[in-house]
């Protein structure tokens, strides 16, 4: 429990048998529950995690992958089915140990507190990030930061940054359905939380970089504009008023 609310990680993870214990392990000890949606991998990350014999931990494992958009609406559904509090928090960290859990109180706080509804991680935002992040990867979170702060219409620094904190009232107002399943899922769920209201809250986290491999593609550079734009036109139908008759 964080000051009274229950927190649910959800670990979204493929591929990630080198890295994963590590993470339920270094789970702090406030998290009362871990859903790692193991996503088609086939280097026996479930198996992995299992060994950690975690009592927190709930393994869901899918034979094949379908993106890791959809492995966290999965984690998502689960962590609804426990039942709970609106404030209730559900946060994502993911398996490949790029998260820094000490970080996880921060994200936490604003959630549990009432004070927003959805907590996103800010790499730009922690000191000595250029030291630390790759500068390729910096100047791309920097553009597709601004791509889809015009989209939603707030200001969001580190738009594809995963580790987040979701109230569960927040996640029931969801389409969880009509989530997009793959690269370009923050993207879509902002355009959705904001297009609902939501409250919409920054905190710089570490960024971790030791030789992981980031499953982002050139290709996929296209569908995360046509998600940016799809958030732009959810949103807009939201804000704009009436017409008259």
């Amino acid at each position: 429990m964080f000051e009274g609310s229950r927190v649910v990680v959800v670990v979204p993870a493929r591929d990630e048998a080198a890295h994963v214990a590590g993470v339920v392990a270094t789970m702090p000890a406030f998290v009362d529950s871990i859903v790692l949606v193991d996503d088609g991998s086939t280097d026996g990350t479930a198996t992995v995690a299992r060994r950690t014999a975690d009592p927190r931990l709930t393994v869901l494992r899918r034979e094949e992958s379908r993106g890791v958009g959809a492995a966290i609406v999965a984690g998502y559904r689960h962590a609804l089915a426990q039942g709970g509090g609106p404030y209730d928090v559900f946060a994502v960290m993911a398996g490949d140990g790029q998260m820094d859990p000490s970080d996880l109180p921060r994200l936490v706080a604003p959630v549990a507190r009432g004070e927003a509804d959805y907590a996103k991680g800010n790499r730009l935002a922690w000191p000595g990030v250029k030291a630390l992040m790759p500068r390729a990867r910096r100047l791309g979170v920097q553009a597709f930061s601004r791509a889809t702060s015009w989209a939603v219409g707030v200001a969001i620094r580190d738009s594809q940054c995963g580790y987040t904190a979701l109230s569960r009232r927040a996640c029931e107002g969801l389409d969880l359905d009509g989530l997009w399943p793959g690269f370009g899922y923050p993207n879509d769920l902002l355009g959705q939380l904001v297009a609902r209201g939501a409250r919409v809250v920054e905190t710089p986290v570490r960024p971790i970089y030791a030789g992981e491999v980031s499953h982002l593609r050139l290709w996929h550079v296209p569908t995360i504009a046509a998600l940016v734009v799809r958030a732009r036109l959810r949103v807009r139908r939201r804000v704009s008023p009436p017409r008259a008759e």
